[in-house]
């Protein structure tokens, strides 16, 4: 079996797995320096790094490091007489490096004016999948956007029939504040981990009213980043750009999005 094939077309498929590889084998163990195993999702494998409590470990912690998207080397004593070792009477040591593979987050843009194409200009640096949807030909095209699929149609329509999953972020800028009320009608159904619109607080708290009007439950409007983006002071489209990506940075990475300045002075 051809381990690099096999994560080829894993990746080709658009599935997290992982590769461990034991980089690092002294004395008694089950398998020697570079074997490898792919580890999926689902708990799957392909290959082996020696089966038993081993393999099983190691599995394990590779399902962790796809969970938090973070690769890392772990260190094994086989030896159950030892301190802080697994249950195994080889004897040996093995250092095994799980890689994390993830697929790439997608970001669909609504709209393809000035701050959508902010936004897509700095993002498309930051291994997203980008997808642009507009009604104008003229505002969403390959000339524009050539590094984004570009779909031209009615917004809403475009929008519904495109599959998402936990890993999608919507972004609504359209070109007037009813298009982006109809585009959030759509996204709040769908599965992503981010849905932010962009608008003024007035607009915002207007919109957010009519929709739970509408009968649009209170949980599913508390989805909803908007005004879109961090407290930047942000005014042109590549400000606002800058501040959207910022929040999307700290929704997908899990993070505080605070200022890491250290308090105090330096001793």
């Amino acid at each position: 079996m051809n381990i690099f094939a096999e994560a080829l077309n894993a990746d080709r498929e658009g599935k997290n797995f992982a590769i461990a590889t034991i980089i690092k084998s002294e004395g008694s163990a089950p398998r020697h320096e570079n074997s490898k195993m792919i580890i999926f999702e689902d708990g799957s494998i392909k290959g082996t790094v020696g089966g038993g409590i081993l393999e099983k470990k190691v599995i394990m912690e590779s399902l962790e490091c796809i969970k938090n998207g973070r690769s890392k080397v772990l260190k094994f004593v086989l030896d159950s007489k030892k301190e802080n070792s697994l249950p195994m009477i080889c004897g040996g040591e093995v250092e095994v490096f799980i890689e994390v593979f993830k697929k790439r987050a997608k970001l669909i843009l609504i709209g393809g004016g000035h701050v959508n194409f902010a936004i897509y200009n700095f993002a498309k640096h930051l291994h997203f999948d980008i997808v642009i949807i507009d009604d104008r030909e003229e505002w969403a095209n390959k000339e524009r956007f050539p590094e984004a699929e570009v779909i031209v149609d009615n917004i809403s329509k475009a929008l519904e029939g495109y599959s998402t999953d936990p890993n999608t972020f919507i972004v609504i800028a359209t070109r007037g504040h009813l298009f982006d009320r109809e585009a959030l009608k759509i996204a709040i159904n769908k599965t992503a981990k981010y849905i932010g619109m962009i608008g003024s607080r007035k607009k915002v708290k207007e919109t957010l009213e009519a929709l739970k009007k509408e009968g649009i439950e209170q949980e599913k409007l508390n989805r909803i980043y908007s005004p879109i983006g961090l407290d930047l002071g942000a005014e042109t489209p590549e400000e606002i750009a800058i501040s959207v990506l910022a929040e999307i940075l700290k929704v997908k990475n899990n993070t505080t999005g605070n200022s890491m300045k250290l308090e105090g002075e330096a001793e």
